[in-house]
């Protein structure tokens, strides 16, 4: 069989999940979509989530770290970067303001897709993600571990917009509607975690 290993850019997932306007999309099991884009030749031998906790938002923490409880409970290898101040200043007014940029995501799903494919850990990649700033590992790999297939599978409405990622295909609704978590997911064996309630219908943010 041959093994598999899937790299989600947590992100990127998730901002095309809020775009759709379905928050109850984001109560997302990352194995079963894993499982799901698996040929009938393939075992899947990791999935790798890549995202950063937003610590000024109290809630969103919150939920954030619940939705990675749950995704830990079913084997996720989860890799967190972290988000920086970057102070910012209007040009016509000059007030000034404190944003945040998330870093280090990228870096790590290049560094762990290349370091994967040229161990030989596994003989196709599949990346979950649109950000066209992953290509240079992309075209790495194909140089350096040409044995290595790299499948890009885009979130939802994202396709068009990463042409330079090479053989794709889109992750529609139906996908992410066939593999949400329970309501419920047991943890562990003393734990368990309620889908916050808003990764409910009708019901907006992170």
């Amino acid at each position: 069989m041959r093994k598999v290993i899937v790299y989600v850019d947590g992100f990127n997932l998730y901002h095309a999940i809020e775009q759709l306007k379905r928050p109850e999309l984001k109560w997302l099991n990352l194995r079963a979509v894993a499982e799901g884009l698996l040929r009938k030749d393939e075992v899947l031998k990791s999935v790798k989530y890549f995202s950063a906790y937003a610590t000024w938002k109290p809630d969103g923490l919150s939920r954030h770290k619940a939705y990675v409880a749950a995704l830990r409970s079913v084997g996720i290898d989860v890799h967190l970067g972290q988000f920086k101040e970057k102070p910012r200043r209007c040009r016509s007014c000059n007030q000034r303001w404190t944003s945040h940029e998330e870093k280090e995501t990228d870096v790590q799903i290049a560094v762990h897709m290349v370091s994967d494919a040229l161990a030989g850990a596994c003989d196709r990649i599949i990346l979950i993600s649109a950000d066209t700033d992953l290509a240079p590992p992309i075209k790495m790999i194909a140089q350096l571990a040409p044995h290595v297939e790299v499948f890009v599978a885009t979130p939802p409405n994202r396709y068009k917009i990463c042409r330079a990622l090479g053989p794709k295909m889109q992750i529609g609704t139906e996908r992410l509607e066939a593999a949400q978590f329970a309501d419920i997911v047991q943890v562990d064996s003393e734990r368990s975690i309620e889908r916050p309630a808003n990764f409910r219908a009708n019901r907006r943010g992170l």
